[in-house]
Formats: C-alpha cells, structure tokens, sequence
C-alpha cells in the first residue's frame, strides 16, 4: 500500500459508498486495475489491503455521522426518552428501532454470505456482472416508483425489515448497499430523498461495528505496527471528505432527478469490468 493508491482509493470509496454504484465494486476494479497496469501480480489481499479497506470505510462512516448529525441525535435523545416513558409513540424513537431491527436482519443475512463475499475479491468479471444487475434493479425500482400514485416518507416495521434483507445481500462486492437499500425503499413505496436518508442512516451501525469488530479480532498489533500509517490515515481522511461532499450533493440531486442515470452507469461499467477482467483470466 502506498500514498498514490491509498489516495486514489480513498476517493473512491468515498464517492461510490454513498451513490448507488457499489463501493466493494470500485475498490475491487480499483485495486485489480492499478495492479494490472502496474504489472503487480494478482494474489490474495494482505492484512493491511484489508484494513486499508475497512478504514476508508471507517472514513465514510465518520462523512455520514457529521452530515446526519442533528437526525442521529434526536433519534437517540427521542429514543432515551421512551425508555424513560415506555411511550414509543414518537416517530423518531420509532426510527431509531426500526435501524435495530434492520440492522439485525442485516447481520443475519450477511454472515451466511460473508465467505462467498470475501471469495469474490479476486473475482473481478463476476463482481462486473453483480453490478450490472445491480444497475438493471435501479432502473426497474425507477419504473416500479413512478407507478405509484402516492409515496410515503415515513418507515415502518415491513420497510425496515425489506431494507435490511437488501443490505445484508449487498455484502456481495456488485451488490451496492445504498443502491439496494434506495431501490428497496422505492419498491416498498418511499419517495427518493425518504429511502436514501434511511439508506444511510441504517449503513451506520454496519459500518461502525465492522470497523470495530475485525481489527479486534483479525489484526495482529505486531504486524500492524509496520503497515505505512502515512498511507492508511490519509486514504481515510480522504474518503471522510469525499463522502461527506458525496452525501451533500447526492442529497440535492435525488430530491429532484431519478436515479436511472446510476443504473445506466452500473449496466456499463458491470458489463465493461466483467469482459475485460474475464479476458484478463480474472
């Protein structure tokens, strides 16, 4: 790992968490690309590759935390305050379970499929493929949302457990989280800026709890000691700026314009990634 390619990876995750196009994706065309035209050779990822990786994730989180400040806090003081009342009748307390609720329906999805995941790392085409589907779902939810005559902004028990599922399936590199999670949350009847702020706000305590449970439970402190710190502090940096710039604009565009423009993006880039990977031998 070093400071060219920890910045270029910072950026791009930082841009492609937030937007419906598949982080894991980008970091894995990413990482296979530089390596290919560096002439480096292709083999299993290092421990600090991948604690590169879940500190640029890490840097996200941090990005999503500071935009969604002032919604965290009054979930959590609403949700304090109905554990003192045992009235859970206010909308953001009941917020604040229904991320409980999908988050555990995530973590129950995703370990199952975690191994076929991490396997998919050093399967480029095939993740080329998960991402093209990923951009045909974005323009069906797209098709399926306009059909609606009313849309919802409001979550309930049903969306949050729907929108779980689709987050513990994107444990699949292709399988975009937010793409999921939005398309999801359209499918379900949400308007876009409802399914995309609840889309982020459950990627929280995901995101939180991977970046604290595997350098715990992976990393040896001996060997971390000589990974470049340089390398790894300024791929997270950069991503908490990218993606909290990410979220901003991001914000702005899908309360006005469709998210068929990413799900073209994804039936491009997929099907591009997966034939010349695939010619690659990759």
């Amino acid at each position: 790992m070093n400071l060219i390619q920890s910045i270029l990876m910072g950026i791009v995750q930082g841009l492609s968490e937030f937007l419906p196009v598949s982080s894991s994706a980008h970091l894995v065309f990413t990482s296979n690309l530089y390596k290919v035209f560096k002439g480096i050779e292709i083999v299993q990822s290092s421990n600090e590759e991948i604690f590169f990786d879940i500190m640029v994730h890490l840097g996200t989180l941090i990005a999503v935390i500071i935009f969604f400040r002032k919604d965290i806090a009054n979930i959590l003081m609403s949700m304090f305050k109905a554990f003192k009342t045992k009235n859970w009748s206010d909308k953001q307390a009941k917020l604040g379970l229904y991320i409980i609720a999908g988050t555990i329906i995530t973590i129950i999805l995703a370990l199952p499929i975690n191994e076929i995941a991490e396997k998919l790392v050093y399967k480029p085409s095939v993740v080329g493929i998960l991402l093209f589907i990923t951009g045909f779902t974005l323009l069906y939810s797209e098709y399926k949302s306009k059909k609606l005559e009313e849309k919802k902004c409001d979550i309930d028990l049903k969306t949050s457990i729907f929108v779980g599922l689709a987050q513990g399936l994107a444990a699949l590199p292709g399988f975009s989280r937010s793409g999921w999670t939005i398309a999801t949350g359209l499918f379900l009847g949400l308007d876009r800026l409802s399914a995309a702020k609840y889309s982020f706000l459950l990627s929280i305590p995901i995101i939180l709890g991977a970046s604290m449970v595997y350098p715990l439970v992976k990393i040896d402190i001996t060997e971390a000691l000589n990974y470049n710190w340089t390398a790894i502090i300024v791929g997270t940096a950069v991503s908490a700026i990218t993606g909290y710039l990410c979220i901003k604009y991001f914000m702005k565009f899908i309360s006005k314009f469709s998210l068929a423009v990413f799900g073209y993006y994804c039936l491009i880039a997929g099907i591009s990634a997966a034939v010349f990977f695939a010619s690659k031998g990759l």
